[in-house]
């Protein structure tokens, strides 16, 4: 593993059981990523995409293999360890927005901040939400939000810790152009300004493109297309 590295992954695998029998949902992946690098990981719906990027966020365990983030092994801590990791080093922001249906806007923004020990945590979520375009929804419930506006609030709660690594999935699914536009600023600009190392799934082909590496994820396995490739993946997800 490399000193500059934020991740690296070695014969990465992970198998469930069904009523079927053993399924193979990763298999054998293999993968660095450079301290302060965006990559995009794209491909089909059900190739894996999703279930890497929670192994890599110490959200789940492989079935083998190994997983190196910010120069620490993952499958050497226990859950107690991968906590503590996540909250001083890691942001996610979810496909399903997982906020806390009891806390308000503001209140979801703040906890990751609080729970970090920011003193001013208030403040910052303020500025956050406002970068987001929801400082008229500070107060407001998850329940009286719009499917794009729990995502801006979910992006916002990301933000607010200032991650070694930030991990998103589908961070623009849910939202018009212009937020989408407007996430994506504040993606690559914590990115270029923290040096925050991102990793992306994502179907946005425009998104994808402002990452410095795209790799493609087909069949539980993990490659990085050449051009002709890249344009043949293009036009099977525009298409």
């Amino acid at each position: 593993m490399s000193v500059n590295s934020a991740i690296t992954v070695n014969n990465l695998i992970k198998s469930v059981a069904t009523q079927e029998g053993e399924l193979t949902i990763l298999n054998g992946i293999n993968m660095d990523v450079k301290l302060g690098e965006s990559v995009a990981i794209l491909g089909p719906s059900g190739s894996g995409k999703s279930t890497l990027l929670g192994l890599l966020a110490a959200l789940d365990s492989p079935t083998s293999g190994a997983i190196f983030l910010d120069g620490t092994a993952l499958h050497d801590l226990d859950e107690e360890g991968k906590a503590a990791l996540r909250k001083n080093k890691v942001s996610f922001i979810f496909q399903s927005f997982m906020l806390v249906d009891t806390l308000n806007a503001l209140e979801n923004v703040m906890l990751p901040a609080e729970l970090a020990g920011i003193t001013n945590a208030k403040e910052k979520a303020q500025q956050m939400l406002e970068r987001v375009g929801l400082s008229h929804r500070l107060r407001h419930f998850p329940n009286q939000l719009s499917g794009g506006e729990q995502q801006r609030v979910a992006i916002a709660r990301a933000f607010i810790s200032e991650p070694k690594v930030l991990f998103a999935d589908e961070p623009t699914g849910n939202l018009d152009s212009a937020n989408s536009d407007r996430v994506a600023d504040m993606l690559f600009e914590l990115n270029r300004q923290s040096d925050t190392t991102l990793i992306l799934v994502t179907h946005d082909l425009q998104l994808a493109s402002r990452c410095q590496r795209q790799l493609l994820m087909q069949a539980g396995q993990l490659s990085e297309p050449q051009a002709d490739e890249a344009e043949a993946n293009r036009s099977a997800e525009a298409g």
